[in-house]
C-alpha cells in the first residue's frame, strides 16, 4: 500500500493504489485502525467493488475510484443524503468541465446523455455506508466515475464512459481535484444544515 501525495482539494491523506479489492472495504478497515477524516482512499482499478444492490460494480483501469472518511458531525439518520449530495456534485463537475448533459438521482446514481444511443445511462454510481466504533460514527463516502476506462459489450446498453461521450481521455487528477473542491463546498453546507 503506497501513500501518494496529489495535490487535492481539503483531503487530509490520500492513500494512492494501483489494484485494491474494494476502496470502501479497505478504507473501512483504515477508519477503525485511526485514520483521520478527510483520507481519501484512491485505485486506479478495483476488483471486488460493489454498488448499492450489492451488484458488482465495473472498475476496470481508466476510471476514477475512490472513498473517502468523513465524521460529520450529524446524526446517522441522514448519512444516507450524502450519496445524493456527492451524486449532484459529480453531475455538476462533469457538466462544467466537459460540456454533456448529466443528472444524479435521488438513490446515488449519475447519468449522462448518450446522443448516440438516444437514451440516459449511468456513468457514475455513489455508496455510502456508516462505520460505527465505541467512540465515534463514520460515514464512508464511495464513488465510481467511469472516466477513461473501456465498458464490456454486456454493460454498454446501460452505462457509459466520459470517454465515449466526448471522444478523448481526460485527465483523472485534474478532474478529481476539482470534483472534490465542488464537494468540500456542498459538504461545509450540508454540515452546517439542520442536523
Amino acid at each position: 500500500m503506497a501513500e501518494t501525495i496529489f495535490p487535492l482539494q481539503s483531503v487530509t491523506k490520500v492513500i494512492g493504489l494501483e489494484r485494491v479489492d474494494s476502496t470502501q472495504a479497505l478504507a473501512a478497515e483504515l477508519a477503525l485502525k485511526g485514520e483521520p477524516e478527510g483520507t481519501l482512499v484512491l485505485a486506479c482499478e478495483q476488483t471486488e467493488a460493489f454498488g448499492r444492490d450489492g451488484q458488482l460494480f465495473y472498475s476496470a483501469e481508466g476510471g476514477v475510484y475512490f472513498t473517502l472518511l468523513l465524521r460529520p458531525n450529524k446524526s446517522e439518520d441522514a448519512f444516507p443524503s450524502l450519496g445524493a449530495k456527492m451524486a449532484g456534485v459529480i453531475a455538476h463537475t462533469l457538466t462544467a468541465i466537459f460540456e454533456i448533459k448529466t443528472k444524479a438521482t435521488n438513490e446515488g446514481d449519475v447519468l449522462a446523455w448518450d446522443k448516440n444511443a438516444h437514451k440516459w445511462k449511468k456513468i457514475a454510481g455513489v455508496l455510502v455506508q456508516t462505520l460505527h466504533t465505541d467512540t465515534e460514527d463514520w460515514a464512508l463516502l464511495g464513488a465510481g466515475i467511469h472516466l477513461n476506462n473501456p465498458l464490456p459489450a454486456s454493460r454498454k446498453k446501460t452505462e457509459v464512459s466520459l470517454k465515449q461521450l466526448i471522444c478523448t481521455e481526460t485527465s483523472k487528477e485534474l478532474f478529481l481535484d476539482e470534483l472534490l473542491e465542488n464537494f468540500w463546498k456542498e459538504y461545509s453546507y450540508w454540515t452546517c444544515s439542520a442536523r
